[in-house]
């Protein structure tokens, strides 16, 4: 199909229904494998306040949801919704809830270099399954050496302040247009579809705008 229509998705890499809307997106990707979209990740920090080098992830669970069984009744529909859309979220494996920012200025260079999808996927990887701090420079770097970005250019990147200001600016400008959550989905710059949307809606939406492509 010739035409594309831009996709933007407004993510943080430790938002949990940013996981599961990705996951859902890419099942309804592979059954319209002709659809339009061309897709692009935008940052947005459920913590923007969060330390640098993060914190311990229970007492920011306690602190956040009064508590361990508060925690607990705010992760059950995510472990529900996760387990429907095929994926395994290892709680028990992640130590920190880490600051994200060089997260996002790992998407954002990978962007440049065509990697963007597969960094996002990466970083959900060792997140959600792998309970790696995905705050920690070295984490960052392997996760780039493994979609094939250049880690040593990627550390040197990471020790300096190349675009934190980009991201931060990017961030408060999602937030001033009205986006208070993620995942929030952008369709062609007009609608915005929130949350972890079913595939099966995905779906309509892409024989939708096909149907309108070549009307």
């Amino acid at each position: 199909m010739a035409e594309t229509i831009k996709l933007d998705i407004l993510s943080d890499p430790i938002c949990p229904w940013c996981y599961i809307g990705k996951a859902h997106l890419d099942q309804a990707l592979a059954q319209v494998p002709d659809h339009p979209f061309m897709i692009e990740w935008h940052p947005f920090q459920l913590n923007p306040d969060m330390p640098e080098g993060g914190m311990d992830r229970r007492a920011y669970l306690e602190g956040k949801f009064g508590g361990k069984d508060g925690a607990v009744r705010a992760y059950a529909p995510v472990v529900e919704h996760a387990e429907k859309a095929g994926l395994k979220i290892q709680f028990e494996k992640m130590q920190r809830t880490p600051n994200t920012l060089d997260a996002h200025r790992l998407i954002h260079w990978a962007g440049i270099e065509g990697r963007q999808t597969a960094a996002v996927s990466a970083l959900f990887k060792a997140y959600f399954e792998e309970g790696r701090d995905i705050g920690d420079h070295e984490v960052l770097a392997d996760i780039a050496d493994a979609i094939e970005m250049d880690a040593a250019v990627i550390l040197r990147l990471l020790a300096s302040d190349s675009d934190r200001d980009e991201i931060r600016a990017r961030d408060a400008h999602s937030r001033k247009m009205g986006v208070n959550s993620v995942p929030t989905f952008i369709v062609a710059g007009k609608h915005a579809v929130p949350g972890a949307q079913p595939p099966d809606l995905w779906v309509k939406v892409i024989e939708e705008l096909k149907e309108q492509i070549s009307a």
